[in-house]
């Protein structure tokens, strides 16, 4: 069966790409094996140079690479500049640290020597989703390669092009055959890739479903995994929260990529005293988002990802008000496109609601008022996901208390939740389990040995 890459401002079909055969899937494990000791063996100087090249060649090609995002997936070019030269600052962070990060770790005892090594497992396989069809995969596969790894990446089906896109980067930046490949295979081809013995381990960034089918079959499979599921981030705004510039921020932690981020802010919990103030200040600031051709500068909103996701959204929008939300902006698609729905606000979303208990990916912001501190942490942190939160307040020591109250991988303060190559990123809950980026995802897939010797 043929994958699509259907543009989904217009609806039409960009390329119809053919999925790799078994043949081609076992060539593709043959040479990942084959590549695999000569890469881990080759020593960081290789890989680093590789890295590099990687990220000159995203910085040169970020206008081809965002208008390729724009067209497969909706994402505003504007978004997908930045997004690709994030792509670049990671490569160029692990191939400076992580051969530093990953150095024998001396430990004293009873031996005449004794360390901590880091030791690369083999051929990783990386499930990856379409809301950032490079930074995904990036930040997964830098540190992946960088620590001795080979990486075999199964991308969403909707970004086909983009999948292919990677695999020629990472082979014009000179990285050997084998090191870097694009598999193009349906979901149900998923565990029997995690079963080969040629695999050794898995990473995948996806909804909770998918996770706990994948997150099952590494476990069977005696596998080491890394999830990062989907969010429902809470942001706390506190009663000395200062509000423009609180506001400023919660329309972009919540519409930025069109509210398809798993850290995007999708529960807003205000102190009472600031809640209409706040949701007037979210009305006149959403209203002037402008929905438009991703590929064009001034949209701020494109379509959706696909149709049948703008349903999905907009059927828990409907639930949620069934439920006793109020609708204070859109609801509703925008007529005469193929995934496009207009920036919705709901109010009086309260727990029980649906969009208090489920994740939605999309441009929809709820708002859930708190009548203090405590409140505010119990309504953030009744959610089975936790995947990061985010506090504001003129009083950082306020704030900083009430962050590391949350149940979340990633605690903001004034700051909107973001991903960082020099921090850890995950979650706990239903939002996952393991680490990306920082030292602890650069150690993410590695044999971490005890080497004694007397």
């Amino acid at each position: 069966m043929a994958f699509l890459s259907i543009n989904p401002y217009t609806g039409g079909c960009l390329a119809r790409l053919p999925a790799h055969d078994e043949g081609r899937i076992e060539r593709a494990l043959q040479r990942a094996a084959a590549i695999s000791r000569i890469w881990r063996e080759g020593g960081f100087a290789p890989r680093a140079v590789m890295l590099q090249a990687v990220a000159r060649l995203l910085r040169e090609r970020q206008g081809a690479y965002a208008a390729l995002m724009a067209q497969e997936m909706g994402k505003p070019v504007r978004e997908g500049r930045a997004e690709v030269l994030k792509c670049a600052w990671a490569c160029e962070f692990y191939a400076e640290h992580a051969e530093g990060w990953l150095a024998d770790e001396p430990v004293a005892t009873d031996a005449a020597k004794s360390a901590v090594v880091y030791e690369p497992l083999g051929t990783i396989l990386g499930i990856m989703p379409w809301n950032f069809p490079f930074w995904q995969v990036i930040r997964a596969a830098a540190p992946i390669l960088m620590a001795g790894n080979t990486f075999l990446l199964k991308h969403a089906s909707n970004v086909p092009q983009c999948a292919l896109a990677l695999e020629a980067l990472f082979r014009d930046a000179g990285a050997p055959e084998g090191a870097f490949q694009t598999l193009l295979v349906r979901a149900e081809r998923i565990p029997a890739l995690i079963e080969d013995h040629r695999v050794h381990g898995v990473t995948l960034t996806g909804s909770e479903a998918a996770g706990r089918k994948v997150a099952a079959v590494a476990g069977a499979a005696l596998k080491p995994c890394v999830m990062e599921l989907g969010g429902s981030d809470a942001f706390l705004v506190l009663e000395d929260a200062d509000l423009d510039v609180t506001l400023d921020q919660a329309v972009r932690a919540r519409f930025q990529n069109g509210g398809q981020s798993c850290i995007a802010a999708k529960r807003f919990i205000v102190h009472s005293s600031l809640a209409e103030a706040f949701i007037e200040g979210l009305v006149e600031r959403i209203a002037t988002l402008r929905y438009g051709d991703p590929l064009h500068e001034d949209t701020d909103l494109g379509p959706l990802a696909r149709a049948d996701l703008r349903d999905e959204v907009l059927g828990q929008v409907q639930a949620s008000l069934r439920e006793g939300a109020s609708l204070r902006l859109g609801g509703t698609i925008i007529q005469g496109t193929h995934a496009g729905m207009h920036a919705t606000l709901l109010t009086d979303v309260t727990p029980g609601v649906t969009a208090f208990e489920q994740e939605i990916f999309g441009p929809v912001a709820s708002v859930t008022v708190a009548h203090d501190d405590m409140h505010a942490l119990e309504l953030a942190n009744a959610s089975r996901f936790g995947l990061g939160g985010s506090v504001w307040t003129r009083d950082v020591t306020r704030g900083e208390g009430v962050a590391r109250a949350l149940e979340c991988g990633a605690a903001f303060v004034n700051g909107m939740v973001k991903s960082d190559p020099r921090l850890p990123f995950g979650g706990i809950k239903a939002s996952g389990l393991g680490r990306e980026l920082g030292v602890q995802g650069l150690r993410a897939f590695t044999n971490v040995k005890t080497l004694w010797v007397g």
